[in-house]
């Protein structure tokens, strides 16, 4: 039949779900599976140049914040997003969905569940989210983006895989950039605050640097994201502290800035911390505070018991601390290679590979995966 070797992808929401989802497409369609995508209206920005024979937009909304109301809309708009779906597999007749997290993959994943096609969830943060929590006891297969996932029901810690999170080419090839040396005595910072940016980051980083000495600030190469809204106050301050920084809401390269880094501040997004890892990079993390399943957090930990990484609270992130972080990369500048060397021990290279594997079993397509295709299941 047609449709013998297709492989549906539910992702959606923002690029954080669509990057790594385009990955493990690239890695099915390597193996010859044919993928299509299912995704949400918010996401169709970021669909443009998915690696799918198709795009199929679902009916989705978030049944949380709001009043009555808007949450019984958003519960209907659900409803006709899973029976979309459900039509929708019907008609295709994939072999396995496989879902990335959030809301928008809710609709595709249950209905095509209910048609009894296989599910495989993926989840990027150390603490499974809520729309993965509530598909986990449909999954075939969940695997992991971190050594451990926390916030899964006992009886379903055997259903778990860890394979990493799949990391899009852009990632890939930084990844094959050394650690920067220092024989310019320069120390290269990048700053970056997530998609949205992060406003802590604006308020505390050039207060910070107003502390070091002149000599100190020269010896500062910073680029640095910040929300749109404060790019004009935050250039003035760097200005004025004649520090030479680079500021804008948006890089296109994030790569290739991290690699061209020697330490990285920033928040704990699994793909931020994933990427640190994978490119191997020191950095600074302080995750965002009022994450529901402290997920980032959860994440920010992983990278820094090995060494990489330093996990800073919000609340104790204060521009006498940062300052006082500087001083002593710019004194020791030997201490960030070390823990470059760590970061890169826990990255996960293939991670888009072991996926594909764990699908194409999933769909009856493929062998079981072997040992060095995924890691064992997370405790």
């Amino acid at each position: 039949m047609e449709n013998d070797n297709l492989i549906l992808v539910a992702a959606g929401g923002t690029g954080g779900h669509l990057f790594p989802a385009a990955a493990l497409a690239h890695a099915l369609a390597a193996k010859g599976a044919r993928v299509r995508l299912a995704t949400d209206d918010r996401a169709l920005k970021y669909a443009e140049g998915f690696p799918a024979e198709a795009v199929h937009e679902i009916a989705s909304a978030t049944p949380t914040g709001g009043g009555l109301g808007a949450k019984f809309m958003a519960l209907l708009t659900l409803a006709n997003g899973v029976l979309e779906s459900f039509n929708l597999a019907g008609e295709l007749k994939p072999r396995a969905i496989v879902a990335f997290g959030g809301y928008p993959t809710v609709p595709p994943a249950l209905g095509c569940s209910l048609r009894g096609v296989p599910l495989v969830l993926h989840e990027q943060n150390a603490v499974i989210g809520r729309a993965n929590r509530f598909l986990a006891g449909r999954a075939e297969v969940i695997a992991s983006g971190f050594p451990t996932l926390d916030g899964l029901p006992v009886d379903l810690r055997s259903r778990v895989a860890y394979v990493g999170n799949p990391m899009r080419p852009a990632v890939l090839e930084a990844a094959r950039t050394p650690y920067p040396g220092f024989e310019d005595q320069k120390l290269r910072l990048l700053i970056t605050g997530g998609s949205q940016g992060a406003r802590v980051f604006s308020d505390v980083a050039p207060e910070a640097l107003a502390l070091l000495t002149e000599e100190e600030r020269g010896r500062i190469v910073l680029v640095q994201q910040a929300r749109e809204e404060d790019v004009s106050r935050v250039k003035e301050a760097y200005a004025r502290l004649k520090v030479a920084a680079e500021v804008s809401p948006f890089f296109a390269d994030l790569p290739k800035r991290i690699a061209a880094a020697h330490l990285v501040i920033g928040r704990s997004g699994a793909s931020t911390v994933s990427e640190l890892a994978l490119i191997g990079r020191p950095s600074i993390l302080v995750p965002f505070p009022h994450a529901i399943d402290a997920d980032q957090a959860a994440n920010a930990a992983h990278l820094a018991a090995t060494g990489a990484a330093e996990l800073v609270r919000q609340i104790n992130f204060t521009p006498a601390g940062l300052a006082d972080r500087l001083r002593q990369a710019l004194a020791k500048p030997e201490d960030l290679t070390k823990r470059a060397q760590a970061a890169r021990s826990a990255g996960v290279a293939d991670a888009a590979q072991r996926l594909a594997f764990i699908t194409l079993h999933a769909a009856g397509m493929g062998e079981p995966p072997k040992k060095s295709e995924t890691q064992e299941s997370p405790k």
